[in-house]
């Protein structure tokens, strides 16, 4: 009977560490168009956590990669506004991707 007491007490212990929210993070990105021909998006995550080095895209209508880079030391990133209609994903990995369209985008 100890060993079973024991067993299902290690397995409440593992239940409840692996649901701990505190350690959960959404990822956040706003664009804002500055007038001058270029767009910056600003992105980090809930927590506080940088988004430095996190991936982000600028596509077309047809999912074509129109520009391609990731977010600097400050979560940023800087680029030329496209001619026609975009949008921008900010993918930090599973379940951590934001889609920014342009007409989302103010100045």
């Amino acid at each position: 009977m100890k060993i079973k007491r024991a067993g299902l007490g290690s397995i409440g212990l593992g239940l409840l560490l692996a649901g701990n929210p505190l350690s959960a993070h959404s990822p956040i990105c706003n664009c804002y168009d500055n007038a001058d021909g270029t767009i910056t998006c600003e992105g980090g995550f809930s927590d506080g956590g940088s988004a430095a080095g996190v991936s982000i895209r600028v596509l077309d209508e047809r999912e074509r990669v129109l520009i391609e880079g990731s977010m600097d030391a400050a979560g940023t990133f800087t680029f030329d506004r496209p001619s026609q209609d975009f949008h921008v994903v900010f993918d930090a990995g599973q379940s951590h991707v934001v889609t920014i369209f342009s007409g989302d985008i103010e100045e």
